[in-house]
């Protein structure tokens, strides 16, 4: 398996896209922590298919927004796996509005879980990764970063940032062999995605040439392969999978 050995963090693991990454880099043959900040059912269930496959996995829970959560999300993974190889920034929300109507709450939420969030993850990552000089971080972007959408100012502006993260970070991180990659998933099947999905089918998959929605599955392959030596001299790019939407 491309990943034997190797411990794997994957936040937001437990649902949707995260859950799909967290079963394929266990089926890769590594060891994955589960985080979930508030579904303790899905995460044990996350959990559970991977053990049955007689992978290792746990659940933690932590909020990504907190440093301290983070902190204890890390040393946990280090104290029941003794090393960290690849951190997946998955976990993020949405709270589309016109700008107009956009709170203030409805602003920062976003940027703190899809951009803060994995700011606080990387850098406490960091030292294990550097004391290794080897180590995959893989940061979840999305089209709404390079493509605009009405009621997507605050998601659009975090995965931008995610974007330019990516590539100063592997700038930095390349001399200690620390690859960093984001991963730009366009219209995927999820809860997440349902209710654009509900109203606005046709006018999406009109525009996305391979005429059909993705699926989780088709994500978790794209980060497997950036978190394996199959993407060795792959750093600082950030890979789409996206249908050809925004092509």
């Amino acid at each position: 398996m491309v990943l034997d050995g190797q411990v794997a963090i994957v936040t937001g693991g437990s649902r949707g896209i995260g859950r799909a990454i967290s079963l394929e880099l266990a089926a890769a043959g590594a060891a994955v922590v589960v985080n979930y900040r508030a579904a303790e059912d899905a995460a044990a269930a996350a959990v559970a298919a991977i053990t049955g496959t007689q992978r290792r996995a746990v659940a933690v829970q932590a909020d990504v927004t907190k440093e301290a959560d983070v902190k204890r999300l890390v040393s946990s993974t280090l104290s029941t796996f003794g090393r960290l190889d690849i951190l997946v920034c998955n976990a993020g929300i949405t709270k589309d509005k016109l700008v107009a109507a956009m709170s203030l709450q409805d602003w920062e939420s976003v940027i703190e879980t899809n951009l803060r969030g994995p700011f606080l993850c990387v850098r406490e990552v960091v030292p294990t990764m550097m004391s290794a000089r080897s180590g995959s971080i893989i940061l979840m972007s999305s089209i709404a970063a390079d493509r605009g959408g009405r009621g997507h100012a605050n998601y659009s502006a975090a995965k931008g940032g995610i974007n330019a993260m990516v590539r100063a970070l592997a700038v930095e991180l390349a001399p200690k062999k620390i690859r960093v990659n984001g991963v730009a998933p366009g219209v995927i099947v999820t809860d997440m995605t349902e209710r654009i999905r509900e109203f606005a089918e046709e006018e999406i998959l009109r525009q996305v040439p391979l005429k059909r929605y993705g699926r989780a599955e088709e994500v978790a392959r794209a980060v497997r392969f950036l978190a394996s030596d199959d993407a060795s001299y792959v750093t600082g790019e950030v890979l789409h999978v996206t249908g050809g939407l925004g092509v």
